[in-house]
């Protein structure tokens, strides 16, 4: 499987809702009831989604080094 890939179209709904394809929910292991964070740029004009659990391990990773960063920073 490649690392980026384009699943197709979604279309917003009138009550703002998104269907991700299912090409994207199986390839990207998204269950119902899974917690989708809502990420994007106003100035870019893009929209994304990141899975609960890799937004905290994201945050776990930065914060959990955040000392090495600071002594990167430092020098």
């Amino acid at each position: 499987m490649h690392d980026k890939q384009l699943f197709g179209t979604a279309t917003v709904g009138t009550k703002g809702q998104v269907v991700i394809p299912a090409d994207a929910r199986d390839a990207l292991d998204i269950q119902p009831g899974d917690r989708l964070y809502v990420v994007g740029s106003q100035e870019k004009k893009w929209v994304g989604f990141i899975k609960e659990e890799q937004l905290r391990d994201m945050l776990d990773h930065l914060t959990s080094n955040l000392e090495q960063y600071k002594d990167i920073l430092k020098k």
